[in-house]
């Protein structure tokens, strides 16, 4: 995720220059062709192509907001998950009386947070150094043959817990305090895997980038006579305006992808980690992550 504010004009010119040439060829074109033959009669009349623009704004504006609506929703379960995280540890230290149950449930709380950004960004989480880590080799040759290894974690802190209970060491108010933590936790992941096997209907980005081609071909029709070579710069302002808006939207569309806008669940997951081990009273514990150039936070 970027969390910088700095960035430059020649970035996003880079990020999109083969749009940025097109829109200026094209306005080029016309101009040349408007200075030195008779084109008058294909060019058009200004009022409908400005209202074509204008509904081409709207489009695209609404496809980038619920673009958008996703990526927040994602960083909000994320937020659910870290105080989650917390108070599921406060919940171990305070209520079960026995350090090593409480660590054992604690550390097998971090690997599945490891485990589930994992699964989010589509990587093998048994090469991801911190489930490693965390997890003995026989418990991650065990999950790795399940369909969701997340759910068969927090399904192992249930059973841990009722066999605490069990044994007399939980009372029953409690259990049921650990049982809806454990409820919440499935109720985030639930809409992660929501967010991540539901993308947004093909057609928007397929139309709103055929729309904006034409539109950048179309749009120097329209002024040319007004305002002659003064078109290619406008043109390239306002249809990579209207490409770089949709470009946003596919790229936020997917808040859990490696790209430069997606949430930061590297730091996050650590930053969790870091917080319930040194209830534990751990030291040995991995440093949560800078952003890097250029302001990019993993």
């Amino acid at each position: 995720m970027i969390v910088s504010n700095r960035g430059s004009v020649f970035g996003l010119l880079r990020w999109q220059w083969k749009k940025a040439v097109f829109f200026g060829l094209s306005a080029a074109i016309v101009t040349v062709l408007h200075k030195y033959a008779d084109i008058a009669h294909i060019l058009l009349p200004t009022t409908p192509v400005l209202v074509v623009g204008a509904a081409l704004g709207i489009f695209v504006s609404f496809r980038t907001n619920s673009a958008y609506d996703r990526w927040w929703e994602g960083r909000k379960l994320w937020g659910q998950l870290v105080n989650t995280s917390r108070h599921l540890t406060t919940q171990a230290i305070c209520y079960l009386g026995d350090p090593a149950a409480a660590r054992a449930l604690v550390l097998r709380h971090a690997a599945y947070v490891h485990l589930l950004r994992c699964l989010l960004r589509a990587e093998d989480p048994w090469r991801d150094e911190h489930v490693v880590r965390l997890l003995a080799d026989g418990e991650r040759a065990s999950l790795a043959g399940e369909s969701s290894p997340t759910h068969a974690l927090l399904h192992r802190q249930a059973e841990a817990l009722t066999a605490i209970a069990g044994a007399g060491a939980l009372d029953e108010r409690r259990l049921q305090s650990f049982d809806r933590s454990l409820a919440t936790l499935l109720d985030v992941q639930g809409g992660c895997e929501r967010i991540k096997k539901t993308p947004m209907p093909r057609g928007y980005g397929m139309i709103a980038e055929r729309l904006i081609v034409a539109y950048g071909a179309l749009f120097p029709l329209s002024l040319a006579e007004e305002l002659g070579w003064g078109m290619i710069p406008i043109n390239v302002l306002v249809c990579l305006s209207f490409a770089l808006i949709s470009e946003v939207g596919r790229v936020l569309e997917d808040p859990f992808t490696l790209f430069w806008n997606g949430l930061p669940l590297s730091a996050l997951s650590l930053t969790i980690e870091n917080n319930i081990r040194q209830r534990l009273g751990d030291r040995d514990i991995p440093p949560v992550p800078e952003p890097v150039p250029p302001g990019i936070l993993m």
